[in-house]
């Protein structure tokens, strides 16, 4: 009977549709869930909070449309951005409705189609991308792929990488393709020197692209997207083909997946879009807000269904994430609930610094694991930066708890890390020549293989160290013009970092290797979130050579990288089930563990200093926040230190904004560096008081509101009493001086 129906082909749904109460499919559903499910014809926006059976929804409405109403597989479209999130939806689907969905049907796209956007893309192009001039056969270039082709980019226009980041300028052409812009376009509208000179670049980039019959990741879309707009008879196909279109995750679509989206769904519009505002935290990758906050402006008289009944977090927990996520502008407003029982309070823990905030955490772990008998993966610890796990790697290891970093490697495995170890293992031994070819283009010095092969091939012959084969090839002039040059830097700077290691402390011999290389330099020009991070895990590295000169005051540079090669040994205990699980506030969406710890929040941490100038980005800190919270189940611990250590210098941060946001009432805070008999005073350990007078909360990095310019963030700060001044960036007005005795300033 159900075979027999999905093989039918049914334009409209049926009258069945409207019987739906005593329905298995939604029998067990929540009343919201329900209508979202049973809402099948035309515009729907769901707004799925955290926790809300989102997935159960969409799995259940394409299951409801084939079985109930009678649409046929093949006439659905889901759309999610995982390959993980798609497997698991296609899975579903089929545990509710047996094999029949996946029955073959009158035409040969036979099932429902659930991917991600980029492989829909794909299908689509590798059957109608010849309308475009693109073959069939076309390969798609990854990051590595990219980077090569953009320095032979480079090299064609005679520029170096050092006067023109290959990553910066594929980042800059990433987003214009998102923003569907064309290398013509593109060229019309820069109005910079760096935008001209990306312009440039770009198009010779796409006319290399196009000569290989290569497409990157956002020619994907944006190829897509042109096909559509240019062949309407394309484009008709896929409209009739997939009459009804869900798409997951839709506060994450950029301009490219939007515009792609409205094309395929504008003749039928039976379009039905599952997101939350409120976890939109991939601004910087192209992720468009705006997408989901005007849906309703851009398909009138569409229905709006809020899921607002969580299934994972306590009460306590949802009311703190909601207080924090509630200050944000940007938004479409809901309220969680929950059936679940109260459980404990939210605890915020006040550390001296990083060190003591590890120990927090994994003494809380082990008394837990030992306590109530959980096991060491019901518990997550969470960061800002990837370069705030080191400590917390060490203190795991020496408790002896395993642990598994998602989503990026542990620290010491980090290609920078393992860069900077290089030079330090080349300056200890200059026969090491597989140190010597990982230093050597790090950053790129324009030396390639055939260049480091004879160098090696000198070295066997004359039976010399690698060291001794270079500086003959730059005593002979052996390499050209600008290999002899960088050679000659080179082995300058190991030569002095060599001559010093002896007398200067590890932490300046790192420090003077990360710049006197250029590494730092090429890290600053790149100007991309990945960029930024490597820079800090760079900086992490001086700190944790300072915390080994401290324990190990006899130890030189030879037992620090010891240490460090016994770190590397250990980290493999750690693989395998039954860990505590690390990562990054980005990496933990879609995520959920019993226990979460969220580690340093305090301000230029968390928020980050880069989005304390800019209210939109200061929203999305706040959001990420908010994922971060609402990924705990039963436990929720925040942590913030008195004083850090960054770049090997101490720093004393106030506490995160966000804390003052989190309802009192559900919040325990523990505070034993609290007594002024620790010898804190509280110049060194910087608190907002409620009885603080409001001039002295004007701090760089205070939130402010003006009664013209609106909210701010204090940037600097001058003078005193009645001359004093601020410096403040508001988002709508910019940048602004003030004299705080006139400015009529208010808290935010």
């Amino acid at each position: 009977m159900m075979k027999a129906r999905l093989l039918t082909y049914i334009s409209q749904p049926t009258e069945e549709c409207a019987d739906v109460k005593s329905h298995a499919i939604v029998a067990d559903l929540n009343p919201r869930q329900a209508e979202a499910v049973l809402h099948t014809e035309g515009p729907l926006l769901v707004l799925a909070g955290a926790g809300s059976g989102k997935t159960r929804v969409i799995t259940r409405r394409i299951a409801y449309l084939i079985g109930h109403c009678g649409v046929p597989p093949w006439n659905i479209l889901a759309v999610t951005f995982t390959n993980k999130a798609a497997g698991e939806m296609k899975r579903r689907v089929a545990d509710l409705l047996g094999q029949g969905c996946s029955e073959p049907g009158p035409r040969d796209d036979g099932s429902v189609w659930v991917g991600t956007f980029h492989s829909t893309c794909v299908r689509i192009l590798r059957k109608h991308g010849a309308a475009l001039g693109i073959k069939s056969s076309f390969v798609i270039y990854d990051d590595g792929d990219q980077l090569s082709l953009m320095r032979d980019c480079l090299r064609a226009q005679g520029l170096s990488e050092r006067s023109l980041n290959p990553r910066a300028v594929l980042s800059r052409i990433s987003r214009a393709k998102n923003e569907l812009l064309s290398a013509e376009e593109y060229v019309l509208q820069a109005n910079d020197r760096m935008e001209e000179r990306t312009a440039k670049l770009y198009i010779l980039y796409q006319e290399r692209l196009d000569s290989l019959q290569a497409l990157d990741f956002d020619d994907l879309l944006m190829a897509t997207v042109r096909l559509f707009e240019q062949h309407p008879e394309v484009l008709a196909a896929y409209q009739d083909l997939w009459r009804y279109i869900l798409v997951d995750e839709y506060q994450d679509t950029n301009h490219a997946q939007y515009r792609l989206i409205h094309l395929l769904a504008s003749r039928y519009g039976n379009l039905c879009v599952v997101g939350d505002d409120d976890q939109s935290i991939y601004r910087w990758r192209g992720a468009d807000l705006n997408n989901i906050l005007d849906f309703e402006r851009d398909h009138p008289g569409c229905a709006v269904i809020r899921l607002e009944q969580n299934y994972r977090s306590t009460p306590q927990i949802l009311q703190g994430a909601g207080g924090v996520v509630a200050h944000n502008y940007g938004r479409k407003g809901k309220s969680l609930w929950t059936e679940n029982e109260v459980g404990d309070p939210i605890v915020l823990y006040r550390a001296l610094d990083e060190t003591d905030e590890a120990l927090f955490a994994v003494r809380t772990i082990q008394s837990r694991v030992a306590d109530d008998g959980t096991g060491y993966d019901d518990y997550a610890i969470f960061y800002r930066t990837n370069a705030q796990s080191r400590v917390l790697e060490e203190a795991l290891r020496q408790a002896l708890i395993p642990y598994v970093i998602v989503g990026g490697l542990r620290f010491y495995e980090r290609k920078e890390i393992k860069d900077l170890l290089a030079y330090l293992r080349w300056v200890i031994n200059p026969a090491d020549s597989i140190s010597f070819k990982r230093l050597v283009n790090a950053p790129a010095r324009g030396i390639g293989p055939a260049t480091i092969a004879k160098l090696e091939l000198l070295a066997m012959q004359e039976k010399a160290t690698i060291w001794e084969a270079c500086q003959r090839a730059v005593q002979e002039r052996l390499l050209n013009t600008k290999q002899q040059a960088a050679m000659e830097r080179l082995l300058h700077l190991i030569e002095e970092v060599r001559a010093q290691s002896a007398v200067v402390p590890i932490p300046d011999l790192i420090g003077e290797l990360i710049t006197g290389s250029g590494y730092a330099e090429e890290l600053e020009h790149e100007r991309t979130p990945e960029a930024e991070s490597r820079l800090e895990n760079l900086k992490e590295l001086v700190t944790a050579a300072q915390e080994f000169a401290e324990r190990n005051v006899d130890g030189g540079l030879a037992a620090f990288l010891d240490s460090v090669a016994l770190i590397s040994d250990l980290d493999e205990y750690a693989e395998g089930r039954g860990a505590v699980t690390l990562m990054t506030l980005h990496t933990a969406k879609g995520l959920e563990f019993d226990t979460v710890f969220m580690v340093g929040l305090e301000e230029g941490i968390f928020p980050h200093a880069f989005a304390m100038p800019d209210e939109r980005e200061l929203e999305e800190e706040r959001r990420l926040c908010y994922v971060g919270m609402t990924r705990a189940r039963q436990r929720l611990y925040l942590a913030s230190a008195r004083q850090r250590r960054v770049y090997g210098n101490r720093s004393f941060n106030l506490p995160s904004r966000f804390l003052d946001e989190i309802p009192p009432e559900v919040l325990q805070v523990r505070d034993p560096w609290a007594s002024e008999a620790m010898g804190l005073s509280p110049r060194t350990v910087p608190e907002r008081q409620e009885d603080e007078p409001f001039v002295d909360r004007l701090y760089p990095g205070a939130r402010i509101r003006h009664p013209d310019f609106g909210i701010g963030i204090i940037r600097e700060r001058s003078g005193s009493g009645d001359d004093l001044k601020v410096v403040v960036r508001f988002n709508r007005a910019g940048e602004k001086k003030l004299m705080v005795k006139y400015a009529q300033l208010e808290q935010a």
